[in-house]
């Protein structure tokens, strides 16, 4: 591969010499390149792990309907109370932060607590406490707005034409009675995007009850 020259002994060593300088480049490459993968490897590791997260909490932080029941006036029903609670494996839900869409034949409605200083939709609901963690079962339980336990349990509460619904810049915001055979699709939205969709299908008729089951 050399040739071997006795006169000058230093020509082998400066062939030695740059063979290890594109050597060491190769290496400083070489590293270089491994750092950048491995700060990509690590971004892309970061970013998947809160995706995952992201993707688990509206899976499961979410409420789930037991049940709604029509409170009636005449041939309407003026109220309707859904009871919820956690769905299994979800984390605490604020009621204050939960977004619901009213949406019926005729109307839809974006909805939002009426316990914030400002509310900013299209109506308004509320709630009472039914159950808190400790078993209480007491409507005038005050508590801190969150579903926190799989015991925990809170009505809603839609009031139809009624004082309790607020004008804003996009209107008045009054939510149409129920009549007999009315159909709502209720979707509750907590903050983290969760999502729960029920339907609520009025009975034909309304006829000397006070309350009805949706």
């Amino acid at each position: 591969m050399f040739e071997r020259n006795d006169n000058n002994r230093n020509e082998r060593a400066q062939v030695g010499i740059g063979t290890l300088i594109v050597f060491i480049a190769m290496v400083l490459v070489a590293a270089i390149a491994a750092g950048v993968l491995i700060n990509t490897a690590g971004f892309l590791q970061s970013s998947a792990e809160e995706s995952g997260e992201q993707a688990a909490e509206q899976v499961t932080n979410r409420l789930v309907v037991e049940n709604a029941v029509g409170n009636t006036t005449g041939e309407d029903v003026d109220r309707v109370n859904m009871t919820v609670r956690l769905a299994p494996g979800s984390n605490n839900v604020n009621l204050n932060e939960t977004t619901i869409q009213w949406v019926t034949d005729t109307d839809s409605f974006n909805l939002v607590s009426d316990r914030l200083d400002s509310p900013q939709g299209d109506a308004v609901f509320n709630w009472t406490a039914l159950r808190d963690d400790e078993g209480e079962t007491d409507s005038s339980i005050e508590n801190d707005d969150t579903l926190n336990s799989q015991t925990d349990r809170a009505v809603l509460v839609f009031e139809t034409n009624s004082s309790s619904s607020f004008v804003n810049s996009s209107g008045a915001g009054t939510i149409s009675a129920l009549e007999a055979g009315d159909t709502v699709e209720v979707t509750i939205n907590t903050r983290s995007g969760g999502t729960t969709t029920s339907t609520l299908v009025v009975p034909q008729s309304l006829s000397g009850k006070e309350t009805v089951s949706l």
